[in-house]
C-alpha cells in the first residue's frame, strides 16, 4: 500500500513539474508587443528604410550661445544635451530631439534658431545616443537601434527633473525624435503644454494617449513609405478616441524633408511646417 501511496505521489508531482515547465514554455513565447518606439528603431534593419536616408550633407555650427550640459538621470548615470538658456529666468522650455543621425550640428543649429524665434524659452537639445554621432546611414541605423528604452526614458526623465517641477514643457523632434517627442510629451505629465512632431512613430496605444496633457501637432510627409498616409490615419483615429486634439499638416515631400542637409529637402514643405510650428509654440508658450 505504502508504494502504491509512493506511485501516485510521483506521477502527480512528475504531472505537476510538466505542466509548469509547459507554461513557462508557453509564457516565454508570449512575446511583448513592441512599442511605438522600438517599432520605429526595428526599421534600420530594412535596407528600404535605410536607403531612404540618403547620407547627411555635413553641416558645421559654432554657436556663442549654447552649450553642452551634464545632468544627473535615475538610472545612476549621467546625460549630456546642447542647452541654450534663456536671456531671464522663465519656466518655459522646449526638449529638442534630434534625427536617427544623433546629436550634430544641425539640431544645434535648428534648436538655435526655435531659441532665437520664440523668444525667451529655455531650449534644450537631448542626446538619446549618449554622445554618439552619425554620418552615415549605416551608423545611424546601428545607434537607434542600440538605443534601450529604459535608458531614453531615463535620460528625459533627467531632463524634466532638470527643467524642475514648475517648468512648462513643449517637444518637438524629428524622424527617431519625432516618436520620442510624443513619448516626451506623456512622460512629462500635466507640465507638457505642447507637442511637435515630424514624421515620426505616433504612440498607437489610445490608453497612453489619453495621458496626454497638450494637444500635438504633427508635420508629416505624404511620400513617406514607412511612417505613410495609412498610419498617419491611424493615429488621426486614436487621437480622436483618445479626446486629443491634432492638428496635421501632410506635405507632398518624402520623410526627412525639413532637414537641409538632406538630399531630399523640400524647402517649401519645410517653410510652411516651420511657419506652423512656430505659431503652435509660441500659443502655448506664452
Amino acid at each position: 500500500m505504502k508504494k502504491l501511496i509512493l506511485f501516485v505521489c510521483l506521477v502527480v508531482s512528475c504531472m505537476v513539474a510538466f505542466g509548469q515547465n509547459k507554461m513557462a514554455c508557453c509564457h516565454k513565447t508570449v512575446a511583448a508587443k513592441p512599442s511605438a518606439t522600438q517599432k520605429f528603431a526595428m526599421l534600420a534593419s530594412n535596407p528600404n528604410f535605410r536607403m531612404a536616408h540618403p547620407n547627411p550633407v555635413k553641416v558645421h555650427f559654432q554657436s556663442s550661445t549654447g552649450k553642452v550640459i551634464n545632468y544627473k538621470t535615475d538610472d545612476g548615470l549621467t546625460a549630456n544635451a546642447y542647452e541654450l538658456k534663456a536671456k531671464t529666468k522663465t519656466n518655459k522650455y522646449l526638449l529638442v530631439i534630434h534625427e536617427w543621425y544623433g546629436l550634430n550640428d544641425f539640431i544645434k543649429r535648428e534648436a538655435e534658431k526655435l531659441y532665437n524665434d520664440l523668444g525667451n524659452v529655455t531650449v534644450i537639445a537631448l542626446d538619446l545616443y549618449d554622445g554618439k554621432v552619425a554620418d552615415n546611414r549605416q551608423d545611424a541605423g546601428k545607434y537607434m537601434q542600440a538605443v534601450k528604452e529604459a535608458r531614453a526614458q531615463s535620460i528625459i526623465k533627467g531632463a524634466l527633473a532638470y527643467a524642475g517641477p514648475q517648468a512648462r514643457i513643449a517637444t518637438l523632434g524629428w524622424c527617431f525624435g519625432g516618436g520620442w517627442s510624443l513619448q516626451t510629451a506623456i512622460m512629462a505629465g500635466k507640465q507638457n503644454v505642447a507637442c511637435v512632431m515630424y514624421y515620426g512613430m505616433p504612440e498607437q496605444n489610445v490608453d497612453r494617449l489619453k495621458a496626454l496633457n497638450a494637444d500635438v501637432l504633427g508635420n508629416f510627409a505624404n511620400k513617406d513609405q514607412f511612417i505613410n498616409t495609412k498610419v498617419v490615419a491611424q493615429f488621426k483615429e486614436n487621437m480622436e478616441k483618445a479626446g486629443k486634439k491634432l492638428y496635421l499638416h501632410q506635405y507632398d515631400a518624402d520623410h526627412g524633408f525639413a532637414n537641409p542637409s538632406n538630399p531630399i529637402y523640400n524647402s517649401e514643405a519645410t517653410k510652411d511646417a516651420y511657419a506652423h510650428t512656430l505659431s503652435y509654440l509660441k500659443e502655448r508658450l506664452k
